[in-house]
């Protein structure tokens, strides 16, 4: 059975909302919940993504809000932290994990922290049985694949293509997908431009896929109420979750 991630903008449209929202996600049938930490510049993610983390500073998000709604579905499903490194740097990366262990969180997923500087924070992160998720590119040569994969867990977060997340771009991931395999048994998921569209081609070959932007979206219609809106998120990430399993 191949896996369903799904990312969501903690806070957005509120944190009662996104607690509502995560476990109607799992209740949809995913298995992996991301909840995104809003930042003023998310330079991997779409114009999608970036107005959800807008709106969600502008209600008044704090860190505080992702440790409170953590506690509420880490326990119920499998949870990570998404986010760029500056809000780690700036809180300290202990107070993350020490919040993470308590919550019930499995790890982080920081796409702004490059392998090659992840190393010292990773072996603190991975000493207090947590995970950071490793990103492969297309644009990776192959020895940088391979170097990345034999140090992975949990899962690898490939991305589907060069840019920004939300994009219907198409790039063949046969090659690299195989080099992976080759050095590890970690699971592959491909993430970026999934949506109900894309979702079974892109999760040919691999473990999983990850969905952001085709959920978010969702959330950014103001003419759904909010009971409309996880209606239609439930609805899409059944979709999703059949299709990749075809």
């Amino acid at each position: 059975m191949k896996k369903l991630v799904a990312y969501i903008t903690t806070g957005f449209p509120s944190k009662e909302f996104s607690i509502d929202l995560g476990l109607t996600l799992k209740e949809a049938g995913v298995d992996i919940l991301e909840l995104g930490i809003p930042f003023s510049d998310p330079v991997a993610d779409g114009p999608v993504i970036q107005e959800a983390n807008l709106k969600a500073l502008q209600k008044g998000f704090k860190i505080k809000d992702l440790f409170e709604v953590s506690k509420e579905l880490a326990p119920k499903i499998d949870t990570l932290w998404m986010g760029y490194f500056n809000p780690f740097y700036h809180k300290g990366l202990d107070l993350f994990i020490k919040e993470a262990k308590k919550a019930n969180v499995s790890g982080f997923i920081i796409p702004d922290l490059p392998f090659e500087e992840a190393r010292s924070y990773k072996k603190e992160i991975e000493k207090n049985s947590l995970n950071l998720i490793d990103f492969i590119a297309p644009t990776d040569p192959a020895e940088r694949i391979k170097k990345i994969s034999k140090d992975a867990k949990k899962f690898i977060y490939l991305v589907a293509y060069a840019g920004i997340t939300g994009s219907s771009k198409k790039e063949d991931l046969s090659k690299i997908v195989s080099l992976i395999k080759e050095e590890t048994s970690t699971p592959v998921f491909v993430g970026f431009g999934v949506n109900k569209k894309s979702a079974k081609e892109k999760a040919k070959g691999v473990d999983g896929v990850i969905v952001g932007s085709a959920f978010v979206k969702i959330l950014l219609d103001e003419s759904l109420s909010s009971q409309e809106k996880l209606k239609e998120v439930f609805l899409l990430a059944k979709e999703i979750k059949d299709k990749i399993n075809e």
